[in-house]
């Protein structure tokens, strides 16, 4: 029996229990149907039925060996190619069939996801909204008088209603983000680059994102770690260069006039909730001034950039004016006119207010940001198009013209009802390093996901990639330890606690900062084996960690007491002179925990 919410968690144990594909179809066949009576407006094209049970029988045949997302169900923003089905994005006339995957539709179709239908948008995703299809406004799960957000409004409903376990929208001003607070969704949205947009009709190409609406952010990362990896038909593709992030971070958050929730005292209060739980969870709170972001944030909208939607269908808006609506058109044919001159006056603002904030980023780690300042009804939308859409994006539009990562989490329910949100902003690349708080800050906040608002978040398997090496750490690199972070900064993904073999022997070693110990190998000693942690970690992170080990550390084969051989660290046995054996400790922490 599926919880209403689907979770790749829930899934997975399904399966395990001897569940296949096909049932889960079944079931995912009948809860579309009950969405689609009940909101009509969230898909624009379903995936056939009997389409869905030919691939769900297909893999139950091929079985889950190799797939790590086998039959898991997805939706996707109908600006992203999927094979087979057409792409419109919000636009009838613009209709297309396109020939191949997107290249994310790819790698997750590859990884054994079933796609069950393209999902609305705010057309050619300019909004931030729900509002502006010809294909009508999909709601709110908690409140069908109020707007979805946008633009990747079905994807968000499809999730938080329990129809999909993830979908994938496309951010350039914040639609990957604003859709999730307003649904009590995750929203990851990547560092521009590191996800491909290749197939993904284009709303600003050099700064546009594909992201993941899921149901916590563990599962979110794992579902952009399979999409993610450079692409050389994506002319923005970028390899990673993770950056590192402390376990306690230093948190820009709003202060003074900048913080503007324009009267929705409750988002404030909500806002101030977060506040207390990151402070709870030791993060160092740092107010800064948010007025340099703001001004970056209006150039994607008052500024040049706004060329850019036109370049991407300026062909199309030339013949076929009257299929825009009106108020998506009123913004791409303000464009016309925009000059080369102007464009780059608008590049050389953005790189001078990008270093004005400089400083900003050398006194925090991360900025903290109301997803949105505010929400509104489909109706005060309709009616203030393009006011109440500004509001929503006061605190998103920068990230990406900045080049910044970014995760929105649940951040609880208003008095009124409706959910409210965080995100999480940190430098480029430093996708992975802001799980693990926005983790912490989505549980602390006990809103549950979606329509499950009491559930407790899911705790998934972590995903590791095949090409990933598994690293034994045993000291100033452990969980908590002060060396962790060059583990989770990379990317790194906590494994299991386990033991060495018994004929290891452990040192306290003279002079090193931070204390380290080391560990060397004793063959024919019998000792208790010492407890280690396993890390995995990308092949070229693992590469530099290794040449950044200082001596007399280094790395080796590790035996474990299981059989297993691991590479591990390791000490250059000249540099136990002077050192105190602390092998009976069992582990570096327990010695620790008696200094």
């Amino acid at each position: 029996m599926l919880p209403p919410m689907l979770t790749l968690g829930a899934i997975r144990a399904a399966y395990a229990a001897g569940a296949t594909p096909l049932e889960l179809i079944e079931e995912v066949i009948a809860r579309r149907a009950e969405l689609v009576a009940r909101d009509p407006a969230v898909f624009i094209t379903l995936t056939e039925v009997e389409v869905l049970r030919d691939e769900a029988r297909a893999l139950t045949e091929r079985g889950p060996e190799g797939l790590p997302l086998y039959g898991i169900p997805f939706a996707v923003k109908d600006n992203i190619d999927v094979a087979g089905l057409p792409t419109t994005a919000a636009c009838p006339a613009y209709a297309y069939a396109p020939e191949r995957n997107a290249t994310v539709i790819a790698r997750l179709r590859a990884a054994g996801a079933i796609v069950i239908g393209k999902t609305n948008l705010d057309q050619f995703a300019t909004g931030l909204n729900g509002t502006r299809s010809p294909y009508g406004a999909p709601r709110c799960v908690f409140d069908a008088d109020y707007v979805s957000g946008g633009s990747s409004s079905g994807s968000a409903v499809a999730t938080a209603s329990g129809v999909c376990a993830f979908a994938l929208g496309t951010d350039t001003a914040g639609s990957g983000r604003v859709p999730a607070m307003f649904n009590n969704l995750v929203g990851i949205k990547p560092t521009p680059g590191l996800v491909p947009n290749t197939g993904v009709v284009p709303a600003c190409r050099s700064v546009d994102v594909v992201t993941v609406f899921a149901a916590s952010v563990p599962e979110g990362v794992e579902l952009r770690r399979v999409m993610e990896g450079y692409d050389a038909a994506d002319p923005f593709s970028r390899p990673a260069a993770p950056v590192a992030l402390p376990q306690q971070p230093r948190i820009g958050v709003l202060a003074g006039a900048e913080r503007n929730f324009y009267g929705n005292t409750e988002v404030e209060a909500l806002y101030d909730a977060a506040m207390m739980r990151a402070e709870g969870l030791g993060a160092t709170l740092v107010p800064f001034d948010y007025a340099p972001f703001r001004e970056a944030a209006a150039l994607l909208y008052d500024g040049p950039w706004v060329a850019e939607r036109l370049a991407a269908v300026k062909e199309f808006i030339a013949g076929h004016a009257e299929a825009f609506d009106p108020t998506v058109r009123a913004i791409i044919e303000g464009a016309q006119g925009r000059s080369a001159v102007e464009a780059f006056e608008g590049l050389y603002k953005l790189r001078a207010l990008m270093q004005q904030v400089a400083p900003v980023w050398e006194a925090v780690d991360m900025l903290m940001l109301p997803t949105s300042p505010t929400n509104c009804t489909v109706a005060d939308m309709l009616a203030d198009p393009i006011a109440r859409n500004s509001q929503f994006g006061l605190y998103t539009n920068f990230a990406n013209l900045m080049g910044l990562a970014g995760i929105a989490v649940p951040g609880g329910f208003t008095p009124s009802g409706l959910p409210a949100g965080v995100t999480l902003i940190g430098p480029g690349f430093s996708d992975d390093a802001l799980a693990p708080f926005a983790t912490a800050m989505h549980r602390e906040a006990g809103c549950g996901y979606g329509i499950e608002t009491g559930a407790a978040l899911p705790a998934p398997e972590p995903y590791v990639p095949e090409d990933w090496i598994t690293l034994a750490v045993v000291g100033a690199h452990l969980t908590g330890m002060p060396l962790n972070r060059e583990l989770t900064g990379p990317g790194g993904i906590f494994l299991e606690e386990t033991r060495t073999a018994p004929d290891y022997r452990l040192y306290a070693l003279v002079g090193t900062v931070p204390p380290k110990p080391g560990m060397v190998a004793a063959p024919g000693f019998a000792g208790p084996g010492l407890i280690v942690e396993l890390w995995a970690l990308p092949p070229a992170a693992f590469g530099a960690f290794v040449a950044a080990i200082p001596a007399p550390l280094g790395i080796g084969k590790v035996t474990l007491a299981d059989g297993r051989a691991v590479s591990g660290f390791l000490c250059e046995g000249h540099a136990l002179t002077g050192a105190e054996e602390i092998t009976d400790f069992g582990g570096w922490r327990a010695f620790r925990a008696a200094q």
